[in-house]
């Protein structure tokens, strides 16, 4: 007979992994988070200060604020578009598909720094929004894109919903092909439409995809680091920081490497707390 404990020798290896490159570095972090330290000197262990510091510091609260902002562009509109558009896709049976789930997904796989410059070059005032707003006759819609105090976190977010839709799409459209085309038959010959037939057997369909949409769509949003960091810098003035951008600024140019620490780890509890939120309420439940 078997021992108990020999299955887990399989898992050794990729325990031993998890915890190095994983589990370590966090513990770290929350060591660090503890400490007012500039990362070369001394350190001196200050509790819970630096947590502290990320609930009554304006600038650390608008950065948090301005990610939660960015779960709209990231999260929100990709699902919405991409419900609407594999919907469409799927009940027309449109040639080609194959083709288009490739090309919608392209910016999945392009570095975001090569889609920040990119969508840099497309905002800039004399760039080619600018350039066809004005060909249009809209010239008073012209305007600094990146360095509007009003518009600068709507462009950065605009960039992510464009990224973010091809990967919604692709996970729709995988979860409505399981739908037997029968059941859109019947459907159709008890008199529903194409809105009856969405509520009533698309989107239970897809409620698995949907879950894990949202939980790699928020995840994306809120470690937003490279599209800030190429396209604004934080700017103009701190309109659009994020915690992301926050930890690098104070840990690597500021020397405040404890509280960066601190805003690290409140990230990474905020994004568990989200999606485990996301997963009770959105994913299926077998006893359902």
């Amino acid at each position: 007979m078997t021992p108990r404990w020999r299955p887990w020798l399989y898992l050794v290896p990729a325990i031993v992994v998890y915890g190095a490159f994983l589990l370590y570095p966090i513990g770290r972090s929350v060591q660090f988070s503890l400490y007012e330290w500039d990362g070369l000197g001394a350190s001196e262990f200050v509790g819970l200060a630096n947590y502290l510091g990320v609930l009554t510091d304006a600038g650390l609260r608008a950065a948090f604020g301005h990610a939660l902002v960015l779960i709209a562009f990231f999260a929100l509109l990709p699902l919405a578009f991409g419900l609407a558009v594999a919907a469409v896709l799927n009940r027309a049976r449109v040639r080609g598909l194959g083709l288009f789930r490739t090309v919608v997904f392209v910016p999945q796989v392009l570095a975001m720094v090569v889609v920040a410059v990119a969508w840099r070059a497309i905002y800039a005032p004399d760039g080619p929004l600018n350039t066809a707003l004005t060909a249009v006759g809209l010239d008073s819609l012209t305007r600094a894109w990146l360095g509007d105090y009003t518009w600068t976190l709507p462009a950065v977010g605009i960039v992510g919903t464009w990224v973010q839709t091809g990967l919604v799409t692709v996970l729709m459209l995988a979860g409505m092909a399981r739908v037997p085309r029968e059941q859109y038959e019947a459907a159709r010959l008890d008199g529903a439409g194409p809105v009856r037939e969405f509520v009533a057997l698309t989107l239970p369909s897809v409620r698995g995809e949907i879950a894990v949409a949202l939980t790699l769509t928020i995840v994306a949003a809120l470690k937003t680091f490279d599209l800030v960091y190429v396209m604004t810098a934080g700017g103009p003035g701190n309109s659009t920081t994020v915690p992301a951008y926050e930890v690098f600024q104070r840990a690597f140019r500021t020397g405040q490497v404890g509280s960066a620490a601190a805003v690290a780890i409140t990230l990474t509890v905020l994004i568990f707390g989200l999606n485990l939120v996301i997963n009770r309420l959105v994913e299926p439940r077998e006893d359902r």
